[in-house]
């Protein structure tokens, strides 16, 4: 599978690892869903650059976003569909989606909402494996109820873990539940 990363892509071995299982889901999602060509692409590329700059570091990060103050955590989604825009990518939802997919938007349609469930539901992340797996399997003919349950967990999740939920986040719960 080619994922054609941009020349400034800034991935370790593990990052596109992940990025190869993203893709090959979302891939698999267009497929059986029977998405138009056109969507099934704009699935692929979101997935394939979504974490385009996850290894780049935050001096980098900040100097492409022009945000001093967020954490650096959130800025590899935004610096990497900022680059896109400069390199001429002119499709606003893939745009969108990678801009958005740590946190999410409430402003989504499905390639964002797409990008955002393969992102958590990748077969290669350990925890919750066998309710995770059948959520991805569920996608094809359950989108929109799958989508609302991994907006759920990954709220619960970051609760859980005593992170606190971006606005962002907040706002796609309120859009979806």
């Amino acid at each position: 599978m080619s994922l054609g990363l941009p020349g400034w892509a800034v991935v370790s071995e593990k990052r596109l690892a992940h990025i190869t299982r993203v893709v090959a889901l979302l891939d698999t999602w267009a497929a059986r869903m029977d998405l138009a060509p056109v969507e099934s692409q704009a699935w692929h590329d979101a997935g394939a650059w979504h974490d385009a700059l996850r290894g780049a570091d935050d001096v980098r990060l900040r100097h492409i976003t022009g945000l001093y103050e967020a954490p650096v955590g959130l800025l590899h989604g935004p610096a990497a569909a900022s680059q896109l825009a400069v390199d001429g990518e002119a499709r606003r939802d893939v745009l969108e989606a990678i801009r958005w997919h740590t946190v999410g938007s409430a402003m989504w349609g499905r390639t964002g909402r797409a990008l955002y469930m393969a992102d958590f539901l990748e077969p290669g992340r350990t925890f919750l494996s066998d309710e995770r797996a059948a959520l991805a399997d569920r996608v094809p003919v359950a989108f929109d109820a799958v989508f609302r349950e991994v907006v759920r967990l990954r709220i619960s999740w970051a609760i859980g873990s005593g992170k606190s939920v971006m606005p962002e986040t907040l706002a796609l719960w309120e859009a979806v539940r």
